[in-house]
């Protein structure tokens, strides 16, 4: 068998790469350097990455992802994680859930083994005062998603992209997707809880309809998390080749209601949750061919 040949295959499949042995080449010094890890593990030494050396060679790099954080970054140059690897992104606040201060989701997602290929990005809000609340109701309800944007633009990063989060309703969402949860709690009554905060008075939309039906006035999301929406939906672009594209009506404009072609889980782009099925209202007014338009401008 020729060994180079697996192991730059067994790369392109699962998406991992040399520098993941300490080396630089598909070459003998990364057979013998799979040989090496293989052997301290107590598993078979044959210097071939397949999927059981893949899983355990993960789980390590994700026990220590500080670790492996690019020696050539910047301070304060912030990343998000896909398939145990750093992805840049431009926002400075973003906490990753292997930090100190990071939020991590232990249960309600699907590990997956070998390199996924995510097709589409959904947008919710959560109805909840915070990330942080968000993440204790997700955790309570066992379902997951992998991002969330707190009030103050915050990015919190629950889990590895590359990882199934459960999150859009159904499995073939699921496993197509990434989900990030933007913290607004919708209602207007709530408003006094972010005054007594510390925070500004939310915008409220008025007129927003989805699904053909003109929706009750509700608070719209501030204009820092609008920002870091765009910081994130351009890195997870760039991590993941998930087009800079939305459902449009006949128009043109980003549809307000289910996108046949979303919900048949055919879609590749960014979409909010509503695209998907007519019980949800989420993100209504969230106008993202605009948001995406402007990352093409960027």
């Amino acid at each position: 068998m020729d060994k180079d040949f697996y192991n730059e295959s067994s790369s392109a499949k699962l998406g991992w790469e040399p520098e993941w042995f300490g080396c630089d080449e598909f070459d003998e010094d990364l057979v013998e350097a799979i040989k090496k890890f293989q052997k301290k593990n107590g598993m078979g030494v044959d210097g071939l990455c397949g999927p059981g050396t893949f899983r355990v060679l993960y789980n390590e790099r994700i026990a220590d992802l500080e670790e492996y954080r690019p020696a050539n970054s910047s301070a304060g140059e912030k990343f998000i994680i896909c398939n145990g690897d750093y992805f840049p992104i431009d926002w400075p606040k973003v906490k990753l859930f292997f930090e100190g201060d990071g939020l991590k989701l232990t249960k309600g997602l699907r590990k997956h083994v070998g390199e996924r290929k995510p097709s589409f990005f959904v947008c919710h809000w959560d109805v909840c005062l915070s990330s942080k609340t968000c993440h204790r109701v997700l955790e309570k309800r066992g379902i997951s998603v992998h991002f969330a944007i707190d009030n103050d633009g915050t990015i919190y990063q629950f889990m590895d992209m590359n990882d199934i989060a459960y999150h859009a309703g159904g499995k073939t969402w699921n496993n197509k997707s990434i989900g990030v949860e933007i913290a607004n709690a919708y209602y207007p009554k709530h408003q006094a809880w972010y005054k007594k905060n510390g925070l500004e008075e939310r915008p409220l939309v008025k007129g927003a309809k989805v699904h053909g039906k003109t929706l009750d006035p509700f608070m719209d999301f501030y204009p820092e998390q609008y920002e870091a929406l765009k910081a994130l939906m351009k890195a997870v672009h760039e991590a993941t080749g998930i087009p800079l594209k939305a459902p449009l009506d006949r128009s043109g404009n980003t549809n307000t209601t289910v996108s046949k072609k979303c919900a048949d889980g055919k879609f590749e782009g960014f979409i909010s949750h509503y695209h998907l099925k007519r019980g949800k209202i989420d993100c209504a007014n969230l106008d993202l061919k605009t948001i995406l338009e402007s990352i093409k401008d960027d």
